[in-house]
């Protein structure tokens, strides 16, 4: 049981790492992270009674 734990640990350390590496390099390999640009409107009405 301690060696599937372990093993499990050290999976998810490796998984956390490539994802933060995968942050940092993706953008140079065509990976764009931006949010689309775009004006949204929408009409409030204040104080509704």
């Amino acid at each position: 049981m301690r060696h599937i734990v372990k093993w499990l640990f050290i999976l998810i350390l490796l998984a956390a790492v490539g994802l933060v590496a995968y942050a940092y390099v993706g953008p140079y390999f065509g990976a764009d992270f931006s949010p689309p640009r775009s004006e949204i409107r929408q009409p409030v009405t204040l104080d509704a009674e």
